[in-house]
């Protein structure tokens, strides 16, 4: 557990980060600021996962599932004006779509490892990525899906009709948003690309 623990905390740091940040919103409510951090959940998996194997990085994502829960938990006891800081759909759409998407990004790195350095986090970064906007927004958000009267009034913001990223026609806002973070995020996995060779060169050199 000690040769993961930068990992551990790597991954809590980005999930508080993220849960703090998400607050705060960017490009006229396009975008918050925790779209730059959270992709980097799926940098700390991908190291994890090249340098010690799937087990660990496992391990690091369960940890960073649980720190998720807990500031979904906080957050829904701090009463806004419009209702508390997390709403229940948003907290289960985002437990959710992070187990999964981690889970699924680790599975796509290990099928991948023996190709070019760069195949497995690219393509498990850009797949987990894909699955963690659609479940994410669709849980959160859509219509599709009711959580019953109370939770569903609380999202129902998300659901009016807005211009599809702020100059197309119009769409629910929900869909908006998820297109923005989904970009923020398919940028992000090929950015990061530069760190995780230069953090997983370092590391595979200390061990």
């Amino acid at each position: 557990m000690t040769r993961i623990l930068p990992g551990i905390l790597a991954m809590a740091a980005i999930v508080v980060a993220s849960n703090i940040l998400v607050q705060f919103l960017i490009l006229d409510g396009l975008l918050t600021w925790g779209a730059f951090t959270y992709p980097f959940a799926f940098l700390v998996t991908d190291v994890m996962n090249r340098v010690y194997g799937v087990g660990p990085a496992r391990r690091v994502v369960f940890v960073g599932f649980v720190v998720g829960i807990i500031c979904s938990l906080i957050g829904s006891q701090i009463m806004l004006e419009f209702g508390p800081a997390v709403a229940l759909r948003v907290a289960i759409g985002s437990a959710t779509a992070f187990l999964v998407a981690q889970l699924l990004d680790v599975a796509i790195f290990a099928r991948l490892r023996d190709g070019a350095w760069w195949r497995a986090p690219l393509a498990s970064t850009l797949i987990g990525s894909t699955v963690d906007t659609a479940l994410f927004f669709t849980i959160a958000f859509s219509g599709l899906l009711s959580f019953g009267a109370n939770a569903d009034a609380q999202i129902a913001w998300a659901q009016d009709a807005a211009p599809f990223l702020l100059a197309g026609p119009m769409a629910p806002l929900w869909v908006t948003l998820a297109v923005a973070d989904w970009g923020v995020k398919l940028a992000i996995a090929l950015l990061a690309l530069v760190p995780f060779r230069l953090i997983v060169g370092r590391l595979q050199q200390t061990h």
